[in-house]
């Protein structure tokens, strides 16, 4: 069964548009007793639009709009393969990862000082992720197994594009140039 990411709209269109690589997480609230991880290497990514949203990025171009509703069609457009992921607990390096999202610095702050669901203050999850934009969208029915404050979802089986047929946002060696830069911020860090 393919695997949807949850992400802002505006993250995954700042994915999409090679302006970022990098993925940061604390986690959702229904993540379980074990709390977030980057459990999958290889995902679709699946835009959301509640929180405000709109208010924790410093740039990219939106319109607010409700969340998704039962028997909404969602586009799908990218997938991901993640290269590297690791837990960040030092408010250093994920300042030296400033130039690389669009995140408001306050938005990181509160994410990285939370405390719960199996997770600990002073810490958040970085992954630097290979965007591919699909050669056909994928248009998933939007139904109740997808809701919910949760990174991960199985997307229903859809008849479309396959991620091995998609084309990468950013060519390799920006991706490469890139990938020795998050690495070389973040010393300790292990390849997945």
């Amino acid at each position: 069964m393919p695997v949807g990411f949850k992400e802002w709209q505006v993250v995954c269109d700042a994915l999409g548009n090679g302006r970022q690589s990098i993925l940061i997480r604390k986690g959702g609230i229904h993540e379980g007793r074990a709390g977030f991880s980057f459990a999958h290497n290889s995902f679709y990514l699946f835009p959301t639009r509640f929180h405000s949203q709109y208010d924790q990025v410093r740039e990219g171009s939106f319109a607010q709009q409700p969340e998704w509703q039962v028997g909404d069609t969602v586009l799908i457009a990218h997938h991901a393969k993640a290269s590297l992921a690791l837990t960040i607990t030092n408010w250093t390096q994920i300042e030296a990862l400033f130039p690389y999202h669009i995140y408001k610095e306050q938005t990181l702050r509160e994410r990285f000082d939370w405390e719960g669901k199996g997770m600990a203050s002073s810490s958040i999850h970085l992954a630097l992720i290979r965007v591919s934009k699909l050669k056909e969208p994928l248009n998933i029915q939007y139904q109740k197994s997808l809701a919910g404050c949760r990174s991960w979802v199985d997307l229903p089986e859809v008849i479309g594009s396959r991620p091995e047929n998609a084309v990468p946002v950013m060519n390799e060696d920006l991706f490469n140039s890139l990938y020795e830069t998050i690495a070389g911020i973040n010393s300790c860090y292990v390849k997945i």
